[in-house]
């Protein structure tokens, strides 16, 4: 089983309870771990993977609260950074039917600097790049760049996430766009939301929204569709992969648990061979990983509701 080293952010979600989406009226906060590349190695440490995160969080309570959730889940933190600049946090607001915004109070995710000693347990293994904040400056975003060449030297599987959030790119999404490109030539795989891979392309149709992107460089291109499922886009094939029913409470971490599943079972394969060649193969994963998916909006916080192994089978 290969391993799957995630890049980027580990943060405190505060999320307001019985609010609503107006964070300005709230008043009670729960504390969560969230942040979404811990998110996909939690996913995939539950599911009996090896999930590894690379990240770095405050010299504080918060900090040593969130690499302890995180550790507890299964996977391998002995990677994570601290530093003195105090824990990245983010404010969620949460509508009836679950969807989410955030407010950011970015802290030390961007103190990430890069380990050259890395590179050779990169040899062979999986990359997962999916940082909200990774491309926002700072050592973090140097730090994005080098683990990058690192892997496509080292012959990884590469998976990018944009994670696109509109409160980190006010008026500035052009920025967004031409920073994502170079990680979408080089990635492998890429994960998009409807909204991410439209703003992306410039284009509304999602169809022609793959197209453009697959010329950009990457070969697998899945977008997520909340509860239409999941468009998959390789080997010159498109088919949207339909997801199981459920009534969500809270999308927090849906993306998240979708990819880490999906890593997971590329992880299990062996060689990255049959995910390029197979597609009947990669259209049963996208399945596994919709369910994964659905599972977890039908609880709140992200990380206590990935579904673990038992729950996909059954």
């Amino acid at each position: 089983m290969k391993k799957v080293f995630c890049v980027g952010e580990l943060l405190i979600d505060f999320v307001a309870e019985k609010q609503g989406n107006d964070l300005s009226k709230a008043s009670v906060f729960t504390k969560k771990a969230g942040g979404a590349p811990a998110n996909v190695a939690c996913a995939i440490a539950k599911l009996g993977g090896n999930g590894v995160f690379i990240g770095c969080v405050g010299d504080d309570p918060f900090g040593s609260f969130l690499l302890d959730v995180v550790k507890k889940e299964g996977v391998d933190v002995s990677l994570a950074q601290k530093s003195d600049t105090f824990t990245t946090l983010a404010f969620v607001s949460l509508a009836e039917d679950g969807e989410r915004d955030f407010v950011f109070s970015r802290g030390a995710d961007k103190e990430l600097t890069y380990d050259l000693t890395l590179r050779k347990d990169f040899d062979g293994n999986i990359l997962h790049l999916g940082a909200a904040t990774a491309l926002l400056g700072g050592p973090l975003e140097k730090t994005y760049g080098k683990y990058l060449f690192d892997a496509l030297t080292k012959e990884m599987f590469i998976s990018f996430d944009p994670n696109f959030r509109g409160d980190l790119w006010k008026d500035n999404e052009s920025q967004f766009i031409k920073k994502c490109k170079p990680f979408i030539e080089k990635s492998h795989l890429c994960k998009f939301s409807l909204e991410e891979a439209q703003l992306l392309s410039g284009k509304t149709d999602v169809y022609d929204a793959c197209d453009f992107l697959h010329e950009v460089g990457t070969q697998i291109i899945t977008i997520t569709l909340g509860k239409e499922g999941t468009l998959l886009s390789a080997n010159n094939t498109k088919t949207l992969v339909p997801s199981i029913k459920v009534k969500p409470v809270d999308t927090t971490g849906a993306g998240d648990a979708f990819i880490g599943c999906l890593l997971h079972q590329i992880s299990d394969l062996g060689n990255f061979k049959p995910v390029f060649e197979n597609y009947a193969l990669l259209l049963k994963m996208v399945e596994k990983a919709n369910k994964a998916g659905a599972i977890t909006t039908t609880n709140y916080g992200a990380i206590i509701a990935l579904p673990t192994k038992s729950q996909l089978e059954n």
